[in-house]
């Protein structure tokens, strides 16, 4: 599961890992660079005080133009291993993803691979993330396992299905939002928004959905799972008339509709935010919504893997896609 981004946090910056670090978890860290800044640091610790262990300290240093990776351990620390170059610009905006592995942390910057660092403590020891130095923090997110990215989580050194619209990466085509913690609106993708599922899908895969309905007389918004062949899942809020559409589209044809619902009525709201959950089971879609069951679908396109997109459009405002 998702534990959803904290927006604009302060730094230094620390959070608790709440089912631990395990293989597959993924930390993304999204902010913008001070065009002051000498150096910050991205923590994976076994404590929340200073003198704690730190499992992996990744460090971006400006004055030095190099990232430090390291371990400390009993105020310890290890032998620096670094890399000569700096992935990181002055007055520009980045994303850390860090991909959890049995073996090592996995880097990408910008959607790129950047670094691999072997661990030096257990997995189980790790339960706090820290952000500490000269940055500004747009988002910070932690996606346990099997909601990052499919495997192999790298390929060709490119990242999928980045969790964040392309307004937070640079050159983007737009300029760095001004940091002002605790006021700035999270960003929003596009409506109509489109994107691919690379590898399709299968059972246990979940698809998550947060953004807003319009405020001022939304009208209904959709959610189409697609495939070459029509669209295999087509979730549909109608406010006028109180309720929520499913159905699918096989060879140019929709299928029968299907409006009751368990929960006994539209749980969406003019102006409020929304968590939609997606969870592909082995016979039927299960949608949550804000946490609670909403309705099941039962699959009428037999071969998962081909569904291979994933549309969103309609009155709403949409902040995050995970896919």
């Amino acid at each position: 599961m998702s534990y959803g981004p904290i927006y604009n946090p302060p730094v230094p910056f620390s959070t608790h890992f709440h089912s631990g670090v395990n293989d597959g978890t993924v930390v993304v860290v999204a902010g913008s660079i001070p065009h002051s800044a000498d150096r910050f640091s991205v923590n994976f610790q076994c404590g929340h005080g200073d003198n704690d262990d730190i499992a992996f300290h990744f460090n971006p240093r400006f004055d030095e133009k190099l990232v430090v990776c390291n371990t400390m351990e009993h105020k310890n620390w290890g032998k620096e291993e670094r890399k000569k170059e700096l992935p990181f610009h002055h007055g520009q905006q980045f994303e850390i993803r860090i991909l959890v592995t049995s073996c090592d942390y996995k880097v990408s910057v910008n959607r790129n691979h950047f670094v691999e660092y072997h661990h030096r403590l257990p997995l189980h020891r790790v339960n706090t993330l820290t952000v500490k130095g000269s940055v500004c923090l747009t988002s910070v997110e932690t996606q346990a396992q099997g909601c990052g990215f499919p495997q192999p989580p790298f390929p060709g050194g490119h990242m999928q299905n980045p969790a964040y619209p392309p307004q937070m990466f640079p050159g983007a085509g737009c300029n760095p939002p001004p940091f002002n913690p605790g006021q700035c609106p999270p960003a929003s993708y596009a409506i109509p928004f489109q994107t691919k599922i690379h590898g399709g899908l299968f059972p246990s895969k979940v698809i998550v959905i947060r953004g807003a309905v319009a405020a001022h007389h939304p009208q209904r918004f959709h959610i189409n799972l697609n495939f070459c062949g029509g669209i295999a899942f087509h979730f549909n809020p109608r406010f006028k008339e109180n309720t929520i559409v499913r159905n699918s589209k096989l060879n140019n044809s929709w299928g029968t509709e299907e409006r009751q619902l368990p929960c006994g009525g539209l749980c969406f709201t003019p102006g409020q935010s929304f968590v939609i959950e997606i969870v592909c089971e082995h016979h039927h879609f299960r949608v949550n919504v804000n946490g609670s069951h909403v309705c099941n679908f039962n699959h009428r396109v037999s071969n998962l893997q081909q569904i291979d997109s994933l549309q969103v459009e309609g009155d709403v405002v949409l902040h995050h896609v995970q896919i």
